[in-house]
């Protein structure tokens, strides 16, 4: 009869770490997602921008601070190639972040942002950036990525500084059953 009580245990805790592991990943992030678009909460910044305006402004300049760092499972070296800058608002700035998988193994990593303070994420746009892909490396392969944005000429003049932090997460085991599932 002990034997019956464990197998079933194990079979409810085997099922509960796989249906932790289905909400982590796959329900979790879209539910977050909505969460911060309606709350503004997280200063999570939107999709890709398409400038429209070309107007700057050169009366003012805003403090542009870059943090990079890793989730707790993610072992890549990330780091900004610069830890900050000055822009005008209006004006499209380019920076660049550095990664090196150190690794033995190819991963797939994404990167997720974050601005502050959070009223200035609606005024931070990217137009380019390696967090809108996943990020492969090989094995000990080092990248450059690009990161091109404008600080809205609308952000609120009370706003000297913003920082925008890029969290890695590896997702290579979701990259490797999203590329089986489409062949």
């Amino acid at each position: 009869m002990a034997a019956k009580e464990t197998m079933r245990v194990t079979w409810r805790l085997l099922f509960t770490v796989v249906a932790m592991f289905i909400f982590a990943v796959f329900i979790m992030p879209p539910i977050y997602d909505v969460f911060c678009e309606i709350t503004g909460l997280n200063g999570k910044t939107g999709d890709q921008y398409q400038a429209i305006s070309a107007e700057v402004d050169k009366s003012r300049k805003v403090k542009v601070q870059f943090l990079a760092t890793n989730n707790e499972s993610m072992p890549w070296q990330f780091k900004p190639m610069q830890s900050e800058i000055y822009v005008h608002p209006g004006e499209e700035v380019e920076v660049k972040y550095f990664a090196t998988n150190p690794t033995a193994e190819n991963m797939v990593a994404q990167a997720v942002p974050s601005v502050i303070p959070f009223k200035a994420a609606e005024y931070f746009h990217k137009t380019e950036c390696f967090c809108f892909n996943n990020q492969p490396l090989k094995a000990g392969e080092s990248t450059e990525m690009a990161l091109r944005f404008i600080v809205d000429i609308g952000v609120a003049k009370s706003v000297n500084t913003i920082t925008l932090s890029y969290t890695l997460f590896d997702i290579t085991a979701a990259a490797t059953q999203q590329s089986i599932a489409q062949n």
